[in-house]
């Protein structure tokens, strides 16, 4: 069975991933679900490990099982590597090979082959920055998809670009990379 592993970090649209692990599951995916400590400040993992039916990994220092190193064992066994929502901040981390946490080290410990998706999510001054622009190009250049961000009035009640893609449309990209011939 394809597994999904979602990466979940600490913005406000992190409660989406509740619909976006529910809704891989129901495609038939096995969901492997992450969390940064910020992104349990908006949603519970249990909440999370419900809906995917397995264990959320959040603390980078705890390893159930010793016989494995979890953020490596979650990286081999992954197929494709969503993140979403990304902040600003895991996305600079990522950008700058940083492994400070469970999203983080898992991403820089999968496989080469494994596919990679990023949907960004904060306030559009974050997003237009040209520091974060510059982070999402040399993610690309390493092979990860980008999802863009909606326009709409964010939680801060600015409006414009940097709300999180539709669940949809974030789902819709993860099937077209399962199902991608690779030549």
């Amino acid at each position: 069975m394809t597994t999904i592993t979602l990466a979940v970090t600490g913005s406000i649209s992190a409660y989406k991933a509740a619909d976006i692990t529910s809704s891989l599951k129901k495609e038939g995916f096995e969901v492997a679900v992450l969390m940064t400590e910020a992104a349990a400040e908006f949603i519970t993992p249990l909440t999370l490990q419900v809906l995917s039916q397995r264990p959320v990994a959040l603390d980078i220092m705890q390893e159930p099982d010793p016989s494995k190193v979890n953020h490596i064992d979650i990286a081999k066994k992954t197929d494709v590597f969503a993140l979403a929502p990304a902040t600003a901040n895991t996305i600079a981390k990522l950008a700058n090979g940083l492994a400070d946490n469970m999203v983080t080290a898992a991403a820089l410990a999968l496989p080469l082959h494994v596919k990679k998706v990023i949907a960004p999510a904060m306030n559009t001054k974050m997003y237009e920055n040209p520091l974060t622009q510059h982070n999402l190009k040399k993610l690309e250049q390493f092979g990860w998809q980008i999802i863009q961000p909606r326009e709409a009035v964010l939680a801060c009640g600015d409006r414009g670009l940097g709300a999180l893609a539709d669940v949809a449309v974030i789902i819709e990209k993860v099937k077209e990379l399962v199902y991608e011939k690779t030549v």
